[in-house]
């Protein structure tokens, strides 16, 4: 049975193929007729832009299949593939359409437009923006990459229009023809898309940092929990839209016992998924001493020297074991940075220094959410 994610892109998607194909039939045609590369190249665009929706649709449709055993996390991901293809196919089309106009700098052609020309091409204008408004709104609507990049492709192409219709009523007023340097303009902004429509694919199938406000709103979630004290080290692997698989780490006082743990994390576990969809399949524990004042003011002799340095962002695991004579805790240290390892030796030396018998476990922590 469909989603209704998938219901929403099938449909935006069909919706997008039938206005493209008709806008590309007559364009193509006028622009036959008028002998124009700059109108010619936008029907080429639009076809282009009805290729991609086909492609977001048979995508769409495999990302849906039910998890198997060669892919327990499901299929999502075959999304970010089709939405790689379809910022390839908007990057070609770019490229064959400046080529070609580059030939008609060097090599013109007379051109012939009518009136018939013109309200084909305000006709396209128009249908283009209410189109690039449409999908983009849809595609944020239910996450899709595939709909958003088409829609914001489908409004680029309506501002590029523009350049075609100017070009063709000034040829029409003061008989200049400068269609074909408008057909480069046209040209490498569709390139230009096609390059960040790329870029952005390939940033989702590596992996990108966990959208800030999500990041935040989790922790803050999971902080609620009753004596639960901080969250830290949550990562979120993308699986396809809106499907994220994790863990976090937990500060709980260390008075508390494994059952009381154990109930933490189910609750934990079932709001998070609840409210964000997120299964947190990994619920790691911190412990903090309570109960030692001599390790409390430990703590806060460790942390002026942690944060006496430039670039920490945090510290937090924080863990004193007297009997066996242990310090163990995380830091981060922002990207910006460069000299990481020194400045983490300079921080591990320090402690050494102040206390001297303890062996240190300070663990360089990756700034992976914020």
């Amino acid at each position: 049975m469909k989603s209704k994610r998938e219901k929403t892109v099938i449909k935006t998607s069909i919706i997008s193929i039938i206005s493209n194909i008709v806008l590309a039939i007559f364009k193509a045609s006028v622009g036959l007729i008028a002998n124009s590369i700059a109108i010619i190249s936008d029907a080429v665009n639009n076809l282009s832009d009805a290729i991609s929706s086909i492609i977001t649709i048979i995508g769409t449709k495999l990302a849906e299949r039910e998890p198997d055993k060669k892919h327990p996390y499901g299929h999502g991901r075959i999304e970010y593939m089709t939405s790689l293809i379809v910022s390839a196919i908007v990057l070609y089309a770019g490229i064959t359409a400046l080529i070609e106009s580059i030939k008609k700098i060097f090599n013109p052609v007379s051109v012939d437009y009518s009136v018939i020309t013109l309200i084909i091409l305000i006709a396209g204008i128009f249908v283009k923006f209410i189109l690039g408004i449409y999908v983009k709104k849809k595609g944020k609507e239910v996450n899709s990459d595939s709909l958003v990049a088409s829609g914001t492709d489908a409004f680029n192409d309506g501002v590029l229009s523009i350049s075609v219709l100017a070009s063709a009523v000034i040829y029409m007023v003061f008989e200049v023809n400068i269609e074909a340097y408008i057909g480069v303009l046209l040209s490498l902004f569709i390139v230009k898309a096609g390059i960040e429509l790329i870029r952005e694919s390939v940033d989702n199938m590596l992996g990108v940092r966990i959208e800030s406000n999500l990041a935040r709103s989790i922790k803050k979630e999971i902080a609620k929990e009753k004596n639960v004290q901080g969250a830290y080290d949550l990562i979120l692997n993308d699986y396809g839209p809106d499907k994220y698989l994790g863990s976090v780490h937990i500060e709980v006082a260390d008075t508390l016992n494994v059952s009381e743990i154990d109930k933490i994390s189910r609750n934990i576990t079932k709001r998070v998924q609840e409210k964000y969809g997120v299964i947190l399949h990994t619920i790691g524990v911190y412990s903090i001493n309570t109960k030692d004042k001599e390790v409390i003011d430990a703590k806060k002799d460790i942390t002026k020297i942690v944060f006496s340095h430039d670039g920490i962002l945090q510290m937090h695991g924080f863990y004193i074991d007297k009997k066996e004579k242990y310090i163990s805790f995380d830091i981060i240290i922002d990207f910006k940075i460069k000299n990481k390892k020194e400045i983490y030796q300079k921080i591990y030396d320090e402690i050494e220094n102040k206390f001297k018998g303890y062996s240190l476990n300070i663990t360089l922590d990756v700034d992976i959410s914020d």
